[in-house]
């Protein structure tokens, strides 16, 4: 009985050295970040969240870290939430997004959103050369390790032709919310 309990113990310790990365907040990833700016997304005079951009440097360069921070004010399934990233992020790279890439980085996106709610909220976070990061609240949800993703992911706010350019501009700093 007592190499059952040793047993489960190392188990349980082997668990939980595992899953710290699991369950550390974004801000482990980005311990310098600062809140360079943030805005609200409004459609049809509706809130749809609250964005929240941290870096840890101004002016952003292609090899800053940065973390994108989302506060949903209204509920949006997972699969709305895939298909309008997917759609922005086709409309943002005509002609360079194949169907096999379009349907890969559609499953990257599945397992990396969640089913959200008023005040649930995910952050991602853009690590150069690696790929993002998706939290959901604190807890880290999903890893996609594929750069060019997140350039395009990002792109959504951050790319001059994003849909919202005031959003943009808040977000960088360049003006007030």
């Amino acid at each position: 009985m007592p190499m059952d309990r040793l047993t489960r113990c190392v188990i349980f310790l082997a668990l939980l050295l595992q899953s710290a990365e699991l369950l550390a907040d974004w801000r482990e990833a980005l311990p310098d970040a600062h809140l360079q700016g943030s805005g609200e997304m409004r459609m049809f005079g509706f809130s749809i969240y609250n964005a929240r951009f941290w870096s840890p440097r101004q002016p952003l360069g292609a090899d800053t870290p940065f973390a994108l921070e989302l506060t949903y004010s209204r509920a949006i399934s997972r699969d709305d939430l895939v298909e309008a990233s997917l759609k922005e992020i086709r409309r943002l790279t005509p002609g360079s997004l194949s169907l096999e890439l379009a349907a890969r980085w559609e499953r990257e996106m599945q397992q990396a959103f969640v089913d959200v709610r008023p005040g649930d909220r995910i952050t991602g976070v853009y690590m150069p050369g690696e790929g993002v990061r998706f939290y959901v609240g604190d807890t880290l949800q999903h890893v996609v390790k594929d750069d060019a993703f997140a350039k395009a992911f990002f792109a959504i706010w951050l790319d001059p032709r994003t849909r919202n350019p005031q959003l943009r501009a808040q977000l960088l700093g360049e003006a007030k919310p």
